[in-house]
């Protein structure tokens, strides 16, 4: 893997800003040529440094803005179950982000919703179903104040 010089990570930084941008756009945000700024993307992405690229849609707009933070505390600390939880969890589609975590608890969850219903729906019909989970506790978003989602390079 190739060290990242300070054209990489000025591209890394532009492109998390705005992943939107045409090559030529990009060669002209970082004093390069375009075909440079392609192949400098194409080995970014090769080498893992971009994962992929996304658009951040409005949850609100989409009746999707009930924000909830759930902790989950598993039954047991065994391999086979925290794996088994995993695995549930990828399934269910309302569940955007999952981190193994510590403390009091072993997972959170960030969860989109329609709303306290539909969340109270998901928490009996989907987590109720993953067998793992010894106990949840959850946190009601009251206001997004900062959701980046980039990286200060």
């Amino acid at each position: 893997m190739q060290e990242l010089d300070n054209t990489d990570l000025n591209l890394l930084r532009t492109v998390s800003k705005n992943s939107g941008f045409t090559i030529k756009e990009l060669a002209a945000k970082v004093n390069l040529s375009p075909s440079p700024v392609f192949e400098r993307l194409k080995r970014l992405e090769r080498e893992g440094y971009i994962k992929k690229y996304v658009a951040l849609l409005d949850a609100e707009k989409l009746n999707h803005g009930f924000i909830v933070f759930c902790n989950i505390k598993l039954k047991t600390h065994d391999k086979s179950i925290g794996h088994k939880f995993v695995n549930d969890i990828l399934t269910i589609d309302e569940v955007v982000e999952c981190y193994n975590i510590s403390g009091e608890y072993d997972f959170l969850l960030k969860v989109y919703a329609r709303s306290m219903k539909h969340y109270q729906d998901f928490v009996f019909n989907k987590l109720g179903s993953v067998n793992s989970i010894g106990s949840t506790q959850s946190t009601f978003v009251m206001a997004e104040i900062k959701n980046l989602h980039n990286i200060s390079l």
